[in-house]
């Protein structure tokens, strides 16, 4: 029984013994480790970048990105806004604006457009105004050529976006210029938008025609400023690529044409949840001459198509597990690296220090060495009487007493 409970208390203790030879993290005693000011300098510089990189990396965390997501658009049904604020250098009585798609649909149930008279002269601050328009759009699209960072982030709405800013001084003379604004509901098709000397009227059985009979050639000037052509609803951040947009000509008979291709787009941002347009445009501008061989009618088009796709913008926090991940990764990461700097130093240190007697090792002089060999030979002298001692000669008269010569043996 004694031996069954002694078998059966040793059992436990064989299944400690195993599991502590698989310890991957012995213990070192205190009693050898060795503390220096190098290996504190170099603690004080790890927990510093640690502690920097650790907050990076929550300010990463807190922050949100975008996440694009394109799709069918099944959206084939419904309406798309166009707003418009162009400023044309002709008068108003002499132009008309409206638009005309793949329905062949009566332009005047699409709405219409407010005309009213302006300067094309901008005044100082207005002129600020559109300068820094352009220079920001101009920068966005040679820079970036896309515009996302800027357009649905939350919490980012341009001081410039709110329009421009009315006219504080009073210019001379009669209105030189038309300024066509507002927005119109049109099909979810391709389509035309147009301004071109004449008032339209209907033709039947469809479509519209422009009066322009009575109009003087010196009437003709399709000079324009465009400050806004969007579509959809305004969504804060978004510059549209022919916002502040300028086109001036010395021809009376000139034509204009910029060709887009619009994009549904569906944001869903923690700023804002809208469904918008985005598009992209070319354009291209020559002058109408019929002597010369080039036909059309001089004025403004815009041409637009609509994509088959959808984008769908999302504004997403990184996930918490990959957050926990990477600050484990840090952390280990330079404690690791920190370790191993520490060693390569300490050792290079050493070799150099011990090859050139620079610092502890400049203490190894002659007299420290004599005081070795000294002691050395003191022990091999010492030790060598103990021996002489232990094997020392038999007396005579002890030679016939074989126990005592037994026992030196």
């Amino acid at each position: 029984m004694r031996r069954a409970a002694v078998a059966n208390r040793s059992q436990p203790s064989k299944a400690l013994k195993v599991v502590k030879e698989l310890d991957a993290f012995p213990k070192v005693p205190e009693n050898f480790q060795e503390k220096t000011a190098t290996g504190g300098g170099f603690s004080v510089l790890t927990f510093v970048f640690i502690l920097i990189l650790v907050i990076s990396e929550f300010h990463y965390y807190s922050s949100t990105y975008l996440k694009f997501d394109y799709e069918v658009d099944t959206e084939v049904e419904g309406k798309i806004k166009i707003n418009v604020d162009i400023t044309v250098a002709m008068r108003c009585d002499f132009i008309g604006a409206d638009v005309l798609d793949q329905t062949g649909q009566d332009a005047y149930s699409f709405g219409s457009l407010e005309m009213e008279d302006a300067y094309y002269e901008l005044s100082q601050k207005q002129k600020r105004y559109h300068e820094i328009t352009l220079q920001v759009n101009r920068y966005m699209r040679n820079e970036y050529h896309a515009i996302q960072e800027l357009m649905w982030l939350s919490g980012h709405h341009p001081g410039f976006k709110l329009g421009m800013p009315q006219r504080d001084d009073e210019p001379t003379g009669p209105p030189d210029a038309c300024r066509v604004h507002g927005s119109l509901e049109v099909n979810k098709v391709a389509g035309n938008f147009h301004i071109t000397a004449g008032k339209s009227v209907p033709v039947i059985p469809r479509g519209h025609a422009h009066l322009s009979m009575m109009l003087k050639t010196s009437d003709y000037n399709f000079t324009h400023r465009i400050d806004h052509f969007s579509f959809g609803d305004q969504s804060g951040g978004i510059i549209n690529p022919l916002d502040g947009e300028e086109q001036i000509t010395k021809n009376n008979y000139h034509l204009f044409q910029y060709f887009m291709k619009i994009v549904p787009t569906k944001v869903r941002t923690y700023g804002q949840q809208i469904d918008t347009y985005q598009y992209s445009v070319t354009e291209r501008s020559r002058a109408i001459d019929h002597s010369g061989g080039s036909h059309g009618v001089p004025g403004i088009f815009v041409k637009y198509d609509v994509f088959a796709f959808k984008i769908h913008v999302k504004e997403e926090h990184q996930p918490f597990w990959q957050f926990l991940i990477r600050l484990c990764g840090i952390v280990g990461g330079i404690f690791v690296v920190s370790g191993l700097l520490h060693d390569s130093v300490g050792a290079i240190v050493d070799v150099l220090c011990c090859r050139f007697k620079v610092g502890k090792y400049s203490s190894c002089s002659k007299l420290e060495s004599c005081q070795e060999t000294a002691h050395l030979q003191t022990n091999l002298r010492e030790n060598s009487e103990v021996l002489s001692a232990q094997f020392a000669p038999i007396p005579q008269d002890m030679k016939n007493n074989d126990n005592i010569y037994v026992e030196n043996r």
